[in-house]
């Protein structure tokens, strides 16, 4: 049932702060979400030896993301490809391809 992502987190205007800049800003999609679902890894200590295995069997304790889908807006309106509305780009109850089993809840999964 692996198609896209196997879990997600929220990811859009998180703030963080560029040394370089010596100024905040706000990052989207991977650029944030990618370091969340690390720190979780890192959280639960277990990294090198967890497998995507592990989080299906312990589905449980990921919230289940159930309204969304991954059509990109811009004013309100479609901006690119509008998806067909199916599991791979609509949320619904259990996997579904724009937020796999859901997002962190704790580290139980991981």
């Amino acid at each position: 049932m692996r198609t896209l992502n196997d879990v997600s987190a929220l990811a859009a205007g998180l703030a963080v702060y560029d040394k370089a800049r010596r100024g905040w800003l706000t990052v989207d999609g991977t650029s944030a979400a990618a370091p969340i679902i690390a720190g979780v890894y890192g959280l639960a200590g277990n990294g090198a030896t967890s497998s995507a295995a592990g989080l299906y069997a312990h589905a449980s304790g990921l919230f289940d993301v159930t309204k969304g889908n991954d059509v990109l807006t811009f004013g309100g309106s479609p901006s690119g490809p509008v998806c067909g509305g199916d599991y791979m780009c609509t949320a619904r109850a259990g996997y579904d391809g724009p937020t796999g089993l859901g997002t962190p809840d704790g580290i139980t999964s991981f």
